[in-house]
């Protein structure tokens, strides 16, 4: 077996079983240990510490795989560990066959570099680590076991890709699927989702009940919906009847599938204005135009994967929010979001209060907004709780 071995002293966030080993506090590793084998983690005194995937190359040195040092790494294993990820999704909050939902949500299922998604009877992975990597072919197996899919889509092409030094990988794995359009139920209307082209698995599923949440505050609302993507935000607040929807976003094929997605639920099309265009700008072009709203939604990508790009990522969330803020009538209403692991909510709420100062305005948290819960998050690792959003109000 090969063997991990820490410099003395750097074990403690293994004992507090966080699961990454960064290449910091690697003294040596024992063996000829490849990308994705699996290998011991021991403290610089020999104690044993965890069950890992390795990555001599990479930043992250090794991603746990368990804490029992008689666990077995096979395809037994990974069976188990998706079996028990689907299984409590079906047991706490179970979701019916034409909606979407997350399978597995990556470490904090034990099961570090793997998001699956449901789409209906389509399953959407992404593989970003080397460990599932080399297990790639066990996993969709089990996928098609567990899941009994009519397709198997693999969207392995996140950035984070480039770190762990794989290669993207797309594509049809199982079943047919001409056009990788899919068409979704979720509270109450119907969606399409593109799996080969579109953000992430396809769409952001974390955003479900939060979509619900500012649609229903939309009702004889103006609103305007920044980043638009394919217009889940948009749909949700024409249902719940919003005066009108101004959607931006920077790309036509996302703005053209929005227009479909308006149309999928025979929403008055009259009430909808469509802009094709950088959202920092269009933002400015509205403030010089003194245009107004009740109901603001910013919903950026993400601006800080990491803790290292926070300070540049704060320039562009503050920006954003206080011309939000310049632009809302009085009593309006601001749901503005972060997806950026490297800004945590107490910084984001830092963000937005300054951005609120700076406007002049008045401002207060009327709610928070989280993932969905079948977007769990480990108490062992807070990295998984990237999602965090703030619904204000201006007096």
């Amino acid at each position: 077996m090969n063997k991990i071995i820490l410099k003395a002293g750097r074990e403690k966030s293994l004992l507090r079983r966080h699961p990454w080993v960064f290449s910091g506090a690697v003294a040596r590793i024992d063996g000829k240990a490849s990308a994705g084998d699996t290998a011991h983690v021991v403290a610089n005194d020999g104690r044993f510490l965890a069950i890992v995937a390795v990555n001599p190359d990479a930043n992250i040195s090794a991603r746990v795989w368990d804490w029992n040092e008689a666990t077995q790494i096979n395809t037994a294993f990974f069976h188990h560990r998706l079996e028990a990820a689907i299984g409590m999704r079906r047991t706490l909050f179970p979701r019916k066959p034409d909606e979407a939902e997350r399978l597995v949500h990556g470490e904090s299922d034990g099961l570090p570099g793997l998001i699956v998604d449901r789409y209906a009877d389509v399953v959407v992975l992404q593989i970003s680590s080397a460990g599932c990597h080399r297990w790639r072919e066990a996993i969709i197996a089990s996928l098609q076991k567990l899941t009994a899919a009519r397709a198997i889509y693999e969207r392995s092409d996140a950035d984070v890709l480039e770190l762990e030094g794989l290669a993207p990988r797309t594509g049809l794995v199982k079943g047919e699927l001409d056009p990788p359009i899919v068409e979704i139920s979720e509270s109450g209307v119907r969606l399409r989702v593109d799996v080969a082209t579109g953000h992430k698995t396809g769409f952001y599923l974390d955003q479900r009940d939060n979509r619900l949440r500012v649609g229903q505050l939309a009702a004889g609302r103006d609103v305007l919906n920044c980043f638009c993507y394919t217009g889940g935000f948009t749909v949700q607040a024409l249902a719940h009847g919003a005066a009108s929807v101004t959607s931006v976003d920077s790309s036509a094929d996302a703005l053209q599938l929005a227009r479909e997605n308006v149309r999928l639920n025979a929403l008055p099309e009259d009430r909808c204005e469509w802009v094709d265009a950088d959202v920092f700008h269009y933002l400015r072009k509205l403030r010089d135009q003194d245009r107004q709203f009740d109901l603001i939604i910013l919903d950026p990508p993400k601006f800080a994967p990491t803790a290292a790009t926070a300070e540049r990522a704060a320039r562009g969330y503050k920006d954003i929010n206080l011309l939000g803020f310049k632009l809302l009538r009085p009593g309006g209403l601001l749901a503005t979001f972060s997806c950026s692991g490297g800004v945590s909510a107490d910084l984001f709420r830092k963000i937005v209060a300054g951005a609120a100062l700076d406007a002049g305005t008045d401002a207060q948290v009327i709610d928070q907004f989280h993932s969905t819960p079948d977007h769990p998050v480990s108490l062992d690792f807070p990295e998984g709780e990237y999602l965090k959003g703030l619904l204000c109000r201006i007096n």
